[in-house]
């Protein structure tokens, strides 16, 4: 064994700097040359191939650490355009001690499911504040959606909230015309809301959550940004109330 781990350090030392092989440090051991060093830890990783295992396992969690820590830095340093966007609709509390932000796409099928998360958040607990952050990522039809989700608010921002359920829990793909046709139905003036439609504002609330995205190293929909964290994916209503509980903390 001890031969075996004097092996593994050499390689690590070659692979590193170049260092050369471990020598003798007793009469009785001989130096290794590197191929003697290769061949006794490939002996040794196919008769315990769980150590890789370990070392992925390991590696990941120092990645998922690197990954925290990055995020907690933008958070800080963007908490304004995180939290406080003029772009985003807020649902809940809008004067609650603590805010949800979640990054979302009217196509996605998973962002359907956890908008019974969002209700049950909500409903339970009322000092919640709740973000709503447009980030179509599906294709145009996406795109489009949001355009007109982004329009209407502006224009009936007290009858976001139905617009929002409305089309997020529709059973067809949302799209320009689906979108608007739920804006007429509540009540918008379709001349009006084509001329919103148009504003460069829109795409510019785009890029930033784009940009904001991508700082956050945020790829998919749905995720969260609840205090300091960011969550990946409809993780269900349980484990963010937990995220909630620390942040309060």
């Amino acid at each position: 064994m001890k031969k075996i781990l004097l092996a593994a350090a050499a390689v690590l030392a070659l692979s590193v700097g170049g260092i050369p092989p471990v020598q003798a440090q007793n009469a009785e051991e001989t130096s290794f040359t590197r191929q003697e060093i290769e061949n006794i830890v490939r002996e040794y990783l196919l008769a315990n191939p769980q150590i890789l295992y370990e070392v992925q396992a390991e590696y990941e969690k120092q990645q998922r650490q690197a990954q925290r820590e990055a995020s907690r830095q933008v958070i800080a340093q963007e908490a304004e355009r995180i939290f406080n966007s003029s772009h985003d609709g807020v649902l809940g509390n809008p004067d609650g001690d603590i805010t949800v932000v979640e990054f979302f796409d009217y196509n996605c099928g998973y962002c359907k499911r956890a908008l019974g998360d969002l209700d049950t958040l909500v409903k339970d607990d009322g000092d919640l504040r709740f973000v709503l952050k447009e980030f179509p990522v599906l294709g145009n039809d996406s795109r489009d959606a949001h355009v007109v989700s982004m329009a209407f608010r502006s224009l009936m921002p007290e009858k976001y909230d139905a617009f929002h359920r409305r089309l997020l829990s529709g059973s067809g793909r949302a799209n320009e015309e689906s979108a608007i046709k739920i804006a007429l139905e509540l009540g918008a003036d379709e001349t009006e809301l084509r001329a919103a439609m148009e504003k460069p504002e829109i795409m510019e609330a785009f890029r930033d959550t784009y940009a904001l995205a991508d700082q956050l190293q945020i790829t998919g929909t749905p995720s969260y940004v609840v205090g300091d964290e960011v969550v990946f994916g409809a993780v269900g209503s349980e484990q963010i109330r937990e995220h909630i509980e620390t942040a309060r903390q």
